[in-house]
């Protein structure tokens, strides 16, 4: 398989698309050009701390205009996981304003004293108190759930803390694992996008910066894998990572001559 066989683009978005609020240059004639030869594309990011809105109003600001169809988050894939799993059950979230708007909007019945299941997201307005609320209801065996696995978000200045170091402060208080993860490289938010797309797997490519998402994302779920060079991965990441991209770009502009 290669470029001219795939028919959606899933674009993560922070240091592929962008880069905090700056622009990655070439990028919008990238989907111009995905557009012009009759193919799709859908935006795919891990970062549960924002809703498709919120994206979509980002994107506007650089000069792409999409409808919130065309942006999947990973608190979106676990809300409607929730709602077709665990339908009516209280679900205590940890997670901002954001998070919770996807939830009610997807139906999941939340429940922050006395739930039933819990869900994990990126939560930007984290405090100790909700720290010690996640914890004791994982220590008390619910099931738990996270929207994604990443252990720091890009910024213009370098990193902050993701969703993985949130995790690793719940493991180190409960002993406990997430028993399921929902976004890259897991399955949930791939069916998600199958689901949205109308598309089998094979018909796809994943297009992002990072190798432990992203890149895993491609090759777990049978899509072509393509690594651009605009975000998180060094060469020598790339070089020391045993499992390869199926093709590697400077930038998403790089491809269109290829398309």
């Amino acid at each position: 398989m290669d470029l001219r066989d795939v028919r959606c683009f899933l674009l993560d978005m922070d240091g592929t698309f962008y880069l905090g609020e700056n622009l990655i240059p070439g990028s919008v004639d990238f989907i111009r050009r995905v557009e012009e030869t009759g193919r799709d594309f859908l935006f795919l990011t891990n970062n549960s701390s924002h809703n498709a809105a919120f994206y979509v109003e980002r994107l506007k600001r650089m000069g792409l205009s999409v409808g919130r169809e065309k942006v999947l988050t990973s608190g979106e894939a676990a809300a409607a996981m929730l709602a077709e799993e665990y339908p009516g059950r209280r679900v205590f979230v940890l997670g901002n304003e954001f998070l919770l708007e996807e939830m009610r909007e997807a139906g999941v019945r939340v429940d922050q004293a006395d739930p039933e299941v819990v869900l994990v997201g990126y939560d930007t307005t984290l405090d100790y108190k909700k720290m010690t609320a996640v914890c004791d209801f994982v220590r008390a065996g619910l099931p738990y759930i996270a929207t994604h696995p990443d252990f720091n978000c890009p910024t213009e200045t370098g990193f902050a803390p993701d969703i993985g170091a949130i995790m690793a402060f719940i493991e180190a208080s409960t002993g406990r694992r997430a028993d399921r993860v929902v976004g890259k490289p897991h399955t949930g938010i791939v069916q998600a996008a199958i689901r949205r797309t109308g598309l089998e797997a094979g018909q796809m490519a994943m297009v992002g910066d990072r190798l432990y998402t992203d890149i895993e994302t491609g090759l777990k779920s049978g899509m072509l894998s393509i690594l651009v060079m605009s975000g998180e991965t060094t060469p020598e990441m790339l070089a020391a990572y045993p499992n390869k991209p199926d093709l590697v770009f400077e930038r998403l502009a790089e491809m269109i001559p290829l398309l």
